[in-house]
């Protein structure tokens, strides 16, 4: 695997750490028609939450896609309070909307977070592209679903093997943030310490 360490970064801290510096969440497809189909809904959304929340926090920029909105719906509404306009797109891969790439370009960020539904699909697919052209991908487990077990498990074991990083949105918070000690680590612990939605059998 390719360092993704930039060049001015801090020599004494791991390349394999997310910084919040060069990092961008990338938030595909919670829309309105998709997401009663996924398992544990709650949690996933729960997660993608806290993660906003964490992007805010720390100065993350945040992108967020659709699929075929006029069909699926938009962006559920407790996401889309916390998005920019989305990218649409008709492509399973995020890649694929109309000028997604090159807002990544311009952003200059290299480490692309990346979360929603499904996993096995647009998020795979998205993963999969974004590292063929030279992102470094981290991949929260618990920000993703599918309709079924054995495809989410299979994408993440596929993107695991393609290079990209599997982690948990607690994990990217924390590296995020660094050190504790601050301001914005007492603001992050109210956001690790939230309860915990129920969870679907």
């Amino acid at each position: 695997m390719a360092d993704p360490r930039t060049p001015d970064a801090d020599p004494f801290r791991s390349p394999w750490l997310l910084s919040a510096e060069s990092s961008l969440l990338l938030v595909i497809d919670l829309q309105e028609k998709l997401l009663p189909a996924m398992r544990d809904t709650g949690l996933l959304l729960d997660r993608v939450e806290r993660l906003l929340d964490g992007a805010a926090l720390f100065d993350v920029p945040v992108i967020g896609t659709e699929q075929y909105p006029r069909g699926l719906g938009g962006t559920v509404a407790s996401i889309a309070a916390k998005l920019g306009a989305p990218f649409e797109k008709l492509a399973f891969s995020g890649c694929g909307a109309a000028g997604l790439s090159a807002e990544l370009a311009r952003r200059g960020r290299r480490q692309i977070v990346l979360c929603g539904i499904e996993t096995h699909v647009c998020v795979q697919q998205t993963a999969l592209d974004l590292i063929a052209a030279g992102y470094d991908v981290h991949v929260p487990v618990d920000a993703l679903s599918s309709r079924r077990e054995l495809d989410h498990r299979i994408a993440l074991d596929r993107m695991d093997r393609c290079g990209a990083t599997m982690t948990t949105v607690e994990a990217v918070l924390f590296e995020w943030c660094g050190a504790a000690g601050t301001d914005r680590f007492k603001q992050l612990s109210a956001i690790v310490r939230r309860p915990d939605p129920p969870t679907s059998s």
